[in-house]
C-alpha cells in the first residue's frame, strides 16, 4: 500500500494587489483610506481555525495604495475619502496580480423628512 502526505503547512496562493482610487471624472483621489479585510480562508497552522488578516493604508499622490501580497480568496475592500461617498464592496481574488479601480461618488444633498 503506497501512502501519499500532504504538506500540513502548504503555502497558499498569493496575489499582489493594486487598489486605484478615482473620482468620477477620472482624477486620482490622494490619501484616501483603503481598509482591506481577508474574509475566506482557513490556516492549517492555526488548525484549521479562520485566517483573520486586516489591512489599512491610503492612496498616494497617483490614488494608488499597493498592499503585500495577500492569500487568494476573498476580500472585503472600504475605501474612505473626505468630501466622498464611502466604498465597500467583496472582490474574489484567484490570479497573481490583480488591479481594482474605484470610483468614488460625490456626497449626496442632506435628506430630511421635515422639509
Amino acid at each position: 500500500m503506497t501512502m501519499f502526505a500532504v504538506p500540513a503547512f502548504a503555502e497558499m496562493p498569493m496575489t499582489t494587489l493594486r487598489i486605484e482610487v478615482k473620482t468620477l471624472k477620472d482624477k486620482p483621489i490622494e490619501r484616501a483610506s483603503v481598509v482591506l479585510d481577508f474574509l475566506e480562508g482557513r490556516n492549517l497552522m492555526k488548525l484549521g481555525r479562520k485566517d483573520r488578516r486586516h489591512w489599512e493604508t491610503k492612496t498616494s499622490q497617483d490614488g494608488v495604495a499597493k498592499l503585500p501580497p495577500i492569500p487568494q480568496g476573498k476580500v472585503k475592500v472600504v475605501v474612505i475619502a473626505s468630501g466622498y461617498q464611502t466604498f465597500g464592496n467583496v472582490f474574489e481574488l484567484n490570479e497573481e496580480e490583480k488591479t481594482i479601480e474605484i470610483k468614488l461618488n460625490p456626497p449626496q444633498a442632506p435628506y430630511s423628512v421635515h422639509q
